[in-house]
């Protein structure tokens, strides 16, 4: 428990000391004017409250990620505690935080046109068909874990298709009405309960007296696979909202066209993040818990699965059914703003006005008919949503892998002369080497089965090198240029 309280504090420090360096370092202007306040439309660039666009911010990047990720990375042991809070204040927070500030100084622009600007065009090409397909998995992901949480928990006789119809239709008009009549209203009430559902753990934590596993005690590989599953790269893919994720950056351009003002990107961008690695924070020690004092009950559990086996566990039922709609909030919430980022990603490159109703959904119903494709193949096959979430985590971490670099880039050209870029060529480099060996080393999802590991490892070192030697090769000859 010791362990947990210090994970805490740390967490709550990054915020208050590390975001105001990076915060001076972009050098954020409240005199300057935001997307929203110069050309509102009613729509998407519409200004809001802070604590509103805050809400929607942390619900948008909340999803399942720092719930079911942190119960699945929880296997690994307490190594997780630490890639929670180093890679949440160092490298996840400052992805965030910085990548939604250029959105802001962009006029609001999506993720894509800020790989673009930074990374050039091949890559904005590439990145605008790569983003679109992971908000199409997460919206695929986060219809079903709600679908199957409330078919299982609440309504087990009834077809669970029928929740499937009810959630796509709430996703649908959540994608095609203005930002503030469906989402700014109802977020605050989901909002409560994923809150609530975290305080609710850690109630449990005190009234039971949960001998959570100390990270002094021992980082040793716990997963039940270790010999198939080593904590590097497996625990930094399975982990992501909850320490970083690429998700994160799609969802800024949505807040960056509601902000007021450029001093409320800190709070909004870096201060979500964090709030949401607590959640994981919280999620991990419960689970950690129950992996290493009680693995009977964890035996064939998924991360869903092990959300009842916590609530039913620990809580009355009314409190179980709390924690159990916090999850499925939490899904909900980043379901319906990935298909929306999706919808503003396509229209953005195909420069298609979203004023009109009937455009709007031109744009959305080929990306749904998509999502629906997926989610399909996800219910059908007992497997399907595992390998539908491999890939969703996978592309996650690679999605901020590049957008790593791309603040990189932007940091060097920003402030030329010092030497800034550091803060986030250091996590774009360690992402690099994650995304990299967990295509050469995982047995299911990448060559591990066939290359010996070690020569995996040896490939993705090398890779990543020559990534870092040629951002440093660029910088050169653009100095040279100047």
């Amino acid at each position: 428990m010791v362990s947990f309280i210090i994970a805490i504090v740390l967490l709550v420090l990054g915020y208050f000391l590390y975001s105001k360096v990076i915060e001076r370092i972009i050098g954020v202007d409240p005199k300057r004017v935001t997307p929203a306040v110069a050309h509102p439309d009613g729509v998407d660039y519409v200004p809001m409250k802070p604590w509103r666009v805050f809400l929607i911010q942390f619900l948008n990047i909340a999803g399942v990620g720092p719930i079911c990720g942190a119960i699945m990375g929880a296997q690994f042991g307490t190594a997780s505690f630490l890639w929670i809070v180093f890679g949440c204040i160092f490298a996840g927070a400052v992805h965030d935080f910085i990548s939604g500030f250029i959105s802001i100084r962009m006029d609001g622009a999506s993720l894509p046109e800020i790989h673009g600007k930074y990374l050039g065009n091949g890559m904005k090409q590439f990145m605008r068909g790569f983003t679109v397909l992971l908000m199409i998995l997460v919206g695929a992901v986060f219809v079903n874990t709600p679908a199957v949480l409330l078919n299982q928990n609440f309504t087990p006789d009834w077809n669970i298709y029928i929740w499937v119809g009810i959630i796509f239709a709430y996703y649908l008009l959540a994608t095609l009405l203005p930002i503030d009549k469906v989402i700014g209203k109802i977020y605050p009430v989901f909002g409560i309960l994923l809150l609530a559902m975290s305080v609710a753990i850690v109630v449990a934590f005190v009234v039971y007296r949960v001998p959570v596993p100390e990270v002094w005690d021992g980082l040793e590989n716990r997963h039940p696979k270790a010999a198939s599953n080593p904590i590097f790269p497996m625990m930094f893919i399975s982990i992501a909202c909850g320490a970083i994720s690429g998700f994160h950056a799609t969802q800024s351009p949505l807040m960056a066209r509601c902000m007021v003002n450029e001093k409320q990107a800190r709070p909004i961008f870096y201060g979500a993040m964090i709030t949401e690695g607590v959640v994981a924070l919280i999620w991990a020690a419960a689970a950690t818990y129950f992996f290493h004092d009680k693995p009977e009950l964890c035996i064939g559990k998924s991360g869903n699965d092990m959300v009842g086996v916590i609530a039913n566990e620990w809580f009355p039922k009314a409190i179980a059914v709390i924690c159990i709609l916090g999850v499925i909030s939490a899904a909900v919430t980043s379901g319906d703003t990935a298909l929306r980022s999706a919808r503003l990603i396509v229209a953005d490159f195909m420069h298609v006005d979203q004023k009109p109703i009937p455009k709007r959904l031109l744009v959305a119903l080929p990306v749904f008919v998509l999502a629906a494709a997926l989610l399909i193949f996800s219910l059908a096959d007992k497997e399907g949503f595992q390998v539908i979430w491999r890939y969703f985590s996978w592309a996650n971490q690679f999605l901020s892998m590049v957008t790593l670099w791309a603040i990189t880039v932007f940091l060097s050209r920003h402030l030329p002369g010092k030497a800034w870029y550091w803060i986030t060529l250091i996590p774009a480099l360690f992402m690099s080497m994650v995304t990299i060996s967990f295509l050469l080393v995982a047995e299911k999802e990448g060559l591990g089965s066939v290359l010996p590991r070690t020569a995996g490892y040896c490939i993705a070192a090398v890779i990543t090198l020559a990534l870092g030697v040629l951002f440093f090769l660029k910088k050169k000859h653009i100095e040279t240029i100047k």
